[in-house]
């Protein structure tokens, strides 16, 4: 059996020549945010957000749950996702970002399917989880400061329901997590959290060596 290849610049090409779907709008918003300070480190990638709107999909998802919004790239390919009705509440802490989104999200006709909160992430989950109760999320997604990414997941499977799925981005951590060198708090958490979803009865899980890393947990 062959062994993982290497995804090389040229392979990438190929994969987004026959296989992404990336319109006009997803585009802009994608070249508006690569100008911003750290914006393209900070970008999903294309394929990523394809990915996400696949899941959201396969989930029969009408309820989604984003954590960490930055200019809504992943919040429109999701938001564009679900069936009418269906929403994302997303969370950030610095209105900047999302406020760069929000026009998209109109043009694209999805704004009504989007709900963004503003704050600690921290903070705002725990309200929601008063005021939503417990399992009302179908899918989550888990991209924002790597720090606290052990507090967002038992947050994240609390809020979703038996047989949803969380997704989490970065857990490659721009290959630092396998650099015994890097022990800054940010990789050792992500490192942590790694370490715990392998044994961690309560999930299904995969992770995924694409961009920067992608774990999928779906809830038992």
């Amino acid at each position: 059996m062959a062994d993982q290849i290497e995804a090389t610049p040229e392979i990438r090409e190929y994969v987004r020549a026959v296989s992404l779907r990336e319109d006009p709008i997803l585009t802009e918003l994608r070249e508006e945010t690569a100008g911003l300070p750290a914006g393209t480190a900070m970008q999903l990638m294309a394929e990523e957000g394809q990915l996400l709107a696949l899941l959201v999909g396969l989930c029969g998802a009408t309820s989604v749950l984003e954590i960490g919004t930055f200019t809504g790239y992943s919040t429109l390919c999701m938001a564009r996702a679900l069936p009418a009705g269906g929403t994302v509440v997303t969370l950030d802490v610095n209105e900047r970002w999302p406020a760069i989104g929000a026009g998209y999200w109109k043009r694209a006709g999805v704004a009504d399917r989007i709900d963004a909160r503003i704050g600690d992430a921290t903070k705002t989950l725990a309200a929601l989880a008063d005021e939503r109760g417990g399992e009302s999320f179908d899918l989550v997604f888990i991209d924002a400061d790597k720090a606290n990414y052990g507090t967002y997941y038992e947050a994240a499977l609390d809020l979703t329901r038996v047989g949803g799925l969380i997704v989490i981005d970065n857990t490659l951590f721009f290959g630092r997590v396998v650099d015994p060198d890097s022990q800054d708090p940010d990789t050792t958490a992500v490192r942590a959290l790694n370490a715990s979803l392998r044994d961690d009865p309560r999930v299904e899980v995969s992770m995924l060596t694409m961009a920067d890393g992608i774990t999928l947990a779906r809830k038992k």
